[in-house]
């Protein structure tokens, strides 16, 4: 039986001689309780290659203290807060309870772990109280000497020994987080980087298995070359344009594969905490999970010139099946939810029948429902053999022939690329609105078509896939153009929002039906549901003309990005 809750903490670098300030002048704390001492004993398991570390994740068996046992730290989307699952200590000190493996399937991927350091830590626990006795934070002071084991037996163990401070909420907030940080490094006390004690101990291996900057090909300057702009003649679309950071990186520009790794990096780091938040039923897991795939499969489309599409589309198709797979219990777990708030805010005459009691239990039962299949989808083997894939492509990359070019052409070229792929998707979304209201072709230039037909919400579906590898380009891109791309992330995200509506309302209104089904099957009344689905195709067409009203300035903020 294993059990969980978020921990919430912050670490201090503390010498020898540090001592605590007066914290009872922190806000909220009125006094400090008596400091108890615990003497704690760990052992930490990992894999070969430390994959858990590597993916921020703890895995110990500690004695000793008040909550002595397994446990499992994980990351979680929200800065400065771990996850714990806990486990009972167990007769068998050499297995790892299963407990305290599932969450990190999708990290260990069939490797079993084992013993890799030992932390041996005297823990002095002062707790922060307020008025009313109610513990608000701890602060552990801990001195703590670590052993590493040496990944050949034959070589001797590494023993390093320090001293930290940790400041853990209890009942207290991010604000009484914030003031004790404040008095803490106000008397000196530094905030750590390492992010835990297992890091600082294995920081030597860690480093070990640090892969190599990749072996980058010649840029090639020739004429046509990304890095000559858009004209490719050296002129105008070679310059560095008003706003944009170019001229500022000069010749300290990092490349174009430093660049684009280092955002592949950060997403699969993504993908990784989200299946660990499926598997620990994280109400966000699933839709984290998708966002990272859609990020991972736009960031290889569009720098394909960086990365060779011969190694990333096969990739770029198994993300691509990951997010279908979780795709259902997801929109439709959004649906339930916004119809549920339609339903409350209806005035009571026009809610007949049991409708809200059929929405509360079909939301239940879908989300039950979904949890299991995506744990399934996560577990299936091919799952698990994309993320050895993606760890792979990290470990050595397939570079392509714009890999070794200075970054900031490389960036401005993919949005145009990508702004080109856009402007087509309108285009083709404008022909189907104007033939659908008789229109003709045309030249397409006005700022409102309303349309609801199916091969009208396809053809907008499809602006908004096109929007996102758009705006998750720019986002790779705003740290080195500056201003321009930053601007096409706000307003691509304006439009993403608009037609996501849209799209959310076909969802929904497919829920309507299986709803009214379910209740003309029971005997029920389905006024409800006809009024629910004819609000969600007002809301649909709302929609669609927000997006066309927003269409001009989509059309000049990816041109001027495109330039920068």
């Amino acid at each position: 039986m294993s059990s969980g809750q978020l921990e919430v903490e912050r670490k201090f670098e503390a010498g020898p001689d540090a001592v605590l300030p007066d914290l009872t002048a922190v806000d909220g704390v009125a006094t400090v309780g008596d400091v108890v001492t615990h003497e704690l004993d760990a052992t930490y398991y990992d894999t070969p290659d430390l994959r858990l570390a590597r993916a921020r994740v703890t895995l110990r068996r500690r004695t000793g203290g008040t909550d002595a046992g397994w446990h499992l730290k994980l990351p979680t989307a929200v800065a400065g807060s771990r996850r714990e699952v806990h486990a009972p200590l167990g007769p068998r000190r050499s297995v790892v309870p299963r407990a305290v493996t599932e969450p990190v399937t999708g990290v260990l991927r069939g490797i079993r772990p084992g013993p890799v350091a030992t932390l041996r830590t005297t823990r002095l626990v002062t707790p922060l109280l307020d008025a009313e006795g109610r513990v608000l934070a701890e602060v552990a002071s801990d001195t703590v000497t670590g052993t590493a084991f040496a990944p050949d037996a034959d070589a001797p163990s590494t023993t390093t020994t320090w001293r930290e401070l940790e400041v853990e909420l209890v009942d207290g907030d991010e604000a009484l987080l914030d003031a004790v940080t404040a008095a803490l490094t106000g008397a000196g006390i530094a905030l750590s980087d390492s992010p835990s004690k297992l890091t600082r101990v294995l920081a030597d291996r860690l480093a070990e298995l640090t892969p190599a900057p990749p072996r980058l090909p010649a840029a090639d300057h020739g004429d046509g070359g990304p890095e000559r702009g858009r004209s490719g003649k050296g002129g105008k679309g070679g310059k560095a344009r008003k706003g944009s950071k170019r001229a500022e990186a000069g010749r300290a520009a990092p490349t174009a594969a430093e660049v684009v790794l280092a955002a592949v990096r950060t997403q699969v780091r993504a993908l990784q905490t989200a299946d660990i938040g499926v598997r620990t039923g994280d109400p966000e897991g699933v839709h984290d999970l998708r966002v990272a795939c859609r990020r991972l499969r736009s960031i290889l489309a569009a720098f394909r010139p960086v990365l060779d599409r011969a190694a990333t589309e096969p990739l770029r198709a198994e993300l691509q099946v990951t997010g279908a797979r979780l795709s259902a219990a997801r929109d439709g777990e959004v649906a339930l939810q916004h119809l549920r708030a339609v339903v409350d805010a209806e005035p009571p005459e026009l809610v007949r029948g049991p409708v809200v009691a059929r929405l509360r239990s079909t939301t239940v039962a879908d989300h039950e429902k979904g949890r299991r299949a995506a744990v399934r989808a996560l577990s299936d083997r091919r799952h698990l053999q994309l993320l050895d894939a993606l760890d792979a492509l990290l470990t050595d990359p397939p570079l392509a022939e714009a890999a070794g070019q200075p970054a900031p052409a490389v960036l401005a070229d993919a949005i145009r690329r990508t702004g080109k792929r856009l402007r087509h998707r309108t285009a083709e979304a404008r022909e189907k609105a104007q033939q659908e209201a008789g229109e003709g072709t045309g030249t397409g230039r006005q700022e409102t078509v309303p349309g609801s037909s199916e091969a009208e919400e396809h053809a907008l579906h499809e602006v908004r896939k096109a929007a996102k590898r758009v705006r998750y380009t720019a986002e790779v891109a705003a740290p080195l153009l500056g201003t321009p791309a930053e601007a096409l992330v706000a307003c691509t995200k304006q439009v993403q929002d608009v037609l996501g509506e849209a799209q959310d309302t076909v969802v929904a209104r497919a829920v309507c039906t299986r709803l009214a089904a379910a209740a003309t099957g029971a005997g029920e009344d389905t006024f409800t549901y006809g009024r629910l689905h004819a609000l969600e195709e007002w809301r649909a067409e709302r929609a669609d003309q927000a997006f066309w009203a927003l269409e001009p300035s989509l059309r000049a903020a990816v041109r001027a990005a495109a330039q920068a």
